[in-house]
């Protein structure tokens, strides 16, 4: 373990020590060490400013763009949302749920708790656990709307048959556990905070990696969901040349933009040689 981890908390330690040593940046086990690099060995400059905003906005830019451009393709050339009423309508509520809860707000999640280091660490753990749970309703009803639409289709359609459901049915359940305990550990058990640190301690690194592990899931299966999509468009009849083609560079544009989502997240969550003040590794702070 190098000396940027995370140390359990000696058995000994008071509550009020365990306060100051998350103010001022050091370690129980390293009373008179500071936990990062000194400020003047993570001195910004013009080149750490750039990569900073550059990170910011580009993952801006892509996490919203790729909802916009969902939204897009949905209301003009798919006809737009409805619920039971209409199965093939209620199906266009899945791909727009399911990236607006797994991939937008998922991702903002991420970077948040990755970029965001002027905060105190509370209210970023908080923003994080919000975005989150923002993305709980948009799976659901998403889910919900995909399984309805196949049930009520005539003929119905079989449910979970093709690898994008199987992979969504994994990064579902990869979510809610990665939810639940990120909510026990990392909130709950701060009311006993003196004797779980080094419980939370073990826990930080395996939540981290798992999370990113989840993301890349998700990204994974919208991706396989939009070529499943495609090959269906290409079986239909009753859409003109023009606007199937049209429909396709959408389709393809969606599928880059997810990738290029992946390629940036990856990057923001585990650059090392980046200014500890502002961006450090997920895994080395609680």
């Amino acid at each position: 373990m190098d000396s940027n981890s995370v140390s359990p908390q000696p058995p000994d330690a008071p509550l009020a020590d365990m306060e100051n040593y998350e103010e001022d940046g050091r370690t129980p086990q390293t009373s008179g060490k500071k936990r990062y690099e000194d400020d003047s060995e993570n001195a910004w400059n013009c080149g750490s400013w750039f990569e900073y905003l550059l990170i910011v906005i580009l993952s801006t830019i892509l996490l919203v763009g790729v909802l916009v451009l969902t939204l897009f393709w949905i209301m003009f050339y798919r006809g737009g949302f409805a619920w039971s009423e209409n199965p093939t309508l209620q199906f266009n509520l899945h791909p727009t749920l399911m990236i607006a809860g797994f991939i937008t707000f998922t991702g903002f999640s991420i970077l948040l708790y990755r970029l965001c280091r002027c905060l105190k660490h509370i209210y970023v753990k908080l923003a994080h656990m919000f975005f989150h749970a923002c993305a709980i309703p948009c799976v659901v009803l998403g889910f919900l709307s995909v399984f309805d639409s196949h049930n009520l289709s005539d003929p119905p359609k079989i449910n979970f048959y093709s690898l994008h459901s199987w992979l969504g049915f994994v990064t579902m359940g990869l979510f809610v556990l990665q939810f639940v305990v990120g909510f026990f550990s990392f909130l709950v058990l701060l009311c006993c905070e003196n004797h779980t640190y080094a419980c939370r301690a073990t826990m930080v690194p395996i939540h981290a990696s798992f999370g990113l592990v989840n993301f890349m899931l998700a990204i994974a299966t919208c991706i396989t969901g939009l070529i499943e999509k495609e090959k269906a468009l290409n079986a239909e009849k009753s859409i003109s040349s023009n606007n199937a083609e049209m429909e396709h560079y959408i389709i393809n544009s969606l599928g880059i933009t997810l990738v290029a989502i992946g390629i940036i997240v990856s990057f923001a969550v585990r650059r090392s040689n980046a200014p500890a003040t502002a961006k450090v590794y997920v895994t080395e702070r609680l």
